[in-house]
């Protein structure tokens, strides 16, 4: 008997508790409807507890995890290509650098003799090539004199003959001149480009990023050019995105995206799928491919190796939608409340896209109606 009581007790306490909740949620809905009804004054003071029903844009994204990665060509390793002692490495680290900008200097002795030999010998040559040309022409007047004393029968054939062969050889002796000046020539334009090599200049514009010598150190270049430092064009940078093998069919060059970064949490960069790469990579033994996407701008904010929060658009339409918090769910049906003149209908509706805090309605509502959105409305059993 006493548990009985106690049973019909909490069935009574239960029945209480619900009356109440339901006389909040029709305080609520009357609340909504006044201001539905209520001039412009009131209604403002309610927009807080409804929404409307409007047109939206959606996009479909892919949503990735992403690496910041100089483009190609903006990441260079300068180094020598000669050997030699470093007089001076003005660059260090964190330096903003310009194209063509000093940027490392070895010791020029050595050079600078050689260059001095090689003008030396280009003179000599240019004088054998003077020599060779006066010979020549004398050898040439020879020639026409004897063969004209040899029509004039004054001169014998065998005498021609000898100034003929003085001219071939003559000749012969001023081209192989001319070659050996030229041959001097090309000596002395090697030797001041090896010279030019003693003086390092920035291939581009960036910042350093790393410094592999020291002033007075002697470097040996080999089959490899011994790296001096490292430049970065931080301008010129792109995210390398792994997309998983499911979405990666839908991702294509061209489309749009944007990404943040641990570093500026509310600010958000955007850019363009510039290459899909060919090969895959593993990931935890899951299949991705890397799509590169080129950096509209990066304000001078982002560094290599930053990890990037990336979300590539798909597709965008347009669709009608209200606050997500306005669908509620009821019997197992996804229903609205719409504030309607003089009470509040429950109107059972199709959902279809969600985008952040708001979803697609594809069925149910039309542009304009007033949903109430007030979290405190108690919703119905699921």
């Amino acid at each position: 008997m006493q548990r009985g009581r106690l049973l019909s007790r909490s069935s009574s306490l239960d029945a209480v508790a619900k009356a109440r909740a339901l006389a909040v949620g029709a305080g609520v809905l009357a609340t909504v409807l006044a201001g539905c009804g209520a001039g412009p004054r009131e209604a403002a003071a309610d927009s807080s507890q409804s929404a409307l029903a409007e047109r939206r844009i959606f996009a479909t994204t892919v949503a990735a995890i992403g690496t910041i990665k100089p483009q190609i060509g903006a990441e260079v390793r300068v180094g020598s290509r000669i050997s030699g002692r470093v007089r001076r490495l003005p660059s260090n680290i964190g330096d903003v650098v310009r194209r063509g900008q000093v940027i490392a200097e070895l010791e020029t002795e050595e050079l600078d003799a050689i260059v001095a030999e090689r003008r030396a010998e280009l003179a000599v040559r240019e004088a054998d090539v003077a020599a060779a040309g006066a010979t020549t022409k004398l050898a040439a007047a020879e020639l026409a004199r004897q063969q004209q004393l040899e029509q004039q029968r004054v001169a014998t054939r065998a005498e021609a003959d000898l100034a003929r062969e003085r001219h071939a050889v003559a000749t012969a002796q001023q081209q192989s001149a001319t070659a050996a000046l030229a041959r001097a020539r090309a000596a002395l334009d090697q030797a001041i480009v090896q010279r030019s090599f003693a003086t390092l200049r920035a291939p581009i514009g960036g910042v350093v990023a790393s410094v592999a010598t020291q002033e007075g150190e002697t470097i040996a270049a080999g089959l490899n050019a011994p790296t001096f430092l490292t430049i970065v064009d931080l301008d010129r940078l792109q995210v390398d995105t792994y997309v998983d093998e499911v979405d990666i069919g839908r991702v294509h060059v061209g489309q749009r995206a944007t990404f943040t970064v641990d570093a500026y949490p509310g600010r958000d960069f955007a850019g363009v799928v510039a290459a899909i790469y060919p090969t895959a990579t593993i990931q935890d033994n899951v299949v991705k491919y890397i799509a590169a996407v080129r950096i509209d701008s990066t304000g001078g904010l982002l560094r290599p190796e930053m990890t990037a929060n990336v979300r590539i658009a798909l597709a965008a339409r347009e669709v009608l939608a209200v606050p997500v918090r306005a669908v509620r769910r009821v019997d197992g049906r996804q229903v609205v409340y719409v504030g309607v003149p003089g009470r509040a209908e429950e109107r059972p509706v199709r959902v279809g896209w969600r985008d952040g805090n708001w979803i697609e309605i594809t069925h149910g509502l039309q542009v304009g109606d007033r949903v109430v959105t007030d979290p405190q409305l108690p919703e119905a059993q699921r």
